[in-house]
């Protein structure tokens, strides 16, 4: 495989984006096109900033490292497994394109031993509590796209060094992992970030590979925080076909559409339920689970709050409603894809 850096890329980002928002990815002699032109080019003037150094963060008394291993790769993906949607209990009709190449993290054990679970969409959760930092390290076992990828956080605190963006000439060793390579991130997990956070791709091509599925979740607590006893955590997205070459955009939820493919949830009565809900694409999207209302953090009951991109909501409750409910969507156009079974039984 041939190693792409960074200031190679210069010259085929943008159009490498450009194609690939088109449906169309790069032929390899437009690569190495682009490649040749960008390796003449005289990188501007840093600032001052840019020869800052930092030291690795350490956990904070009684913190600990919390330690991933996590490898982004393609898999080829199937968004209604199925074949049918159970809500409104008919077969997908048979013509409709249904798989295409995504791009997915997956979790491993640790030194990368062994696979823990397959490539998913959205990749594995992160968790961690106040005064922990959080150690990911990232592969890049891309055999398909021939891309840079990252992780880049939100929510917790990290140098430079760890931001996990590409930055052009002034990008830092995190923000551009080849394919064959990885990085190890350590980001802090301070009081200001207790919460629920997305973490992405934010390399050169990030837009495009997130939208074939390169996101997850972080989850920060207060120590001693009570856990919940079913914690679920769902992404409102979609699916171009420009950059999936499937026939229609679809509407999914964690990379399936329609009912009896996308999550299904159950609890019990009297468990304490949590749903942690992201905004996944560049649309506005609404939550909304039948025969249920939460308290947001005003304390306001609210039962469809709205989303927005990388946006989340946490709607959390103590199940007392028992019976098979519907969840979705509330943009009509999204409701159809974007819906799904909760169970609550008795």
């Amino acid at each position: 495989m041939r190693q792409v850096d960074r200031r190679a890329f210069l010259g085929v980002s943008g159009a490498a984006l450009f194609c690939a928002l088109r449906g169309e990815v790069g032929t390899r002699r437009e690569v190495l096109a682009h490649d040749a032109r960008a390796r003449g080019a005289k990188p501007p003037a840093a600032d001052a900033v840019d020869g800052l150094t930092f030291p690795i963060p350490q956990p904070q008394p009684g913190g600990a490292v919390r330690e991933y291993w996590i490898q982004a790769r393609a898999v080829r993906w199937d968004i209604a497994p199925t074949g049918r949607d159970d809500w409104m209990g008919m077969r997908l009709p048979p013509h409709r394109k249904r798989t295409f190449w995504a791009f997915a993290y997956q979790l491993f054990g640790p030194g990368f031993a062994n696979p823990l679970g397959p490539p998913s969409i959205p990749g594995p959760t992160l968790q961690a509590t106040v005064g922990d930092v959080i150690v990911a390290h990232v592969r890049n076992a891309d055999e398909h796209f021939d891309q840079a990828v990252t992780m880049h956080p939100h929510g917790v605190r990290y140098t430079p060094d760890y931001d996990g963006a590409y930055l052009g000439d002034y990008t830092r060793a995190g923000g551009f992992i080849a394919p064959g390579s990885e990085f190890k991130y350590t980001w802090e997990c301070t009081p200001d970030s207790v919460g629920v956070w997305p973490y992405h791709d934010h390399g050169p091509n990030h837009l495009v590979n997130t939208a074939r599925g390169l996101f997850g979740a972080i989850i920060v607590r207060e120590p001693g925080a009570k856990l919940p006893d079913v914690e679920t955590v769902l992404f409102l997205h979609s699916f171009p076909p420009n950059i999936t070459g499937l026939d229609e955009q679809f509407q999914v939820i964690n990379g399936r559409t329609a009912a009896g493919n996308t999550p299904t949830v159950r609890s019990r009565v009297g468990q304490d339920v949590a749903w942690h809900v992201f905004g996944g694409d560049s649309m506005f999207h609404t939550f909304h689970v039948h025969g249920h209302r939460w308290k947001d953090a005003s304390g306001v009951y609210i039962d469809n709050p709205n989303l927005g991109p990388m946006n989340s909501v946490t709607a959390r409750w103590t199940e007392d409603n028992p019976g098979r409910w519907l969840y979705h969507c509330h943009v009509g156009p999204h409701q159809m894809g974007m819906a799904g079974w909760y169970f609550a039984e008795e």
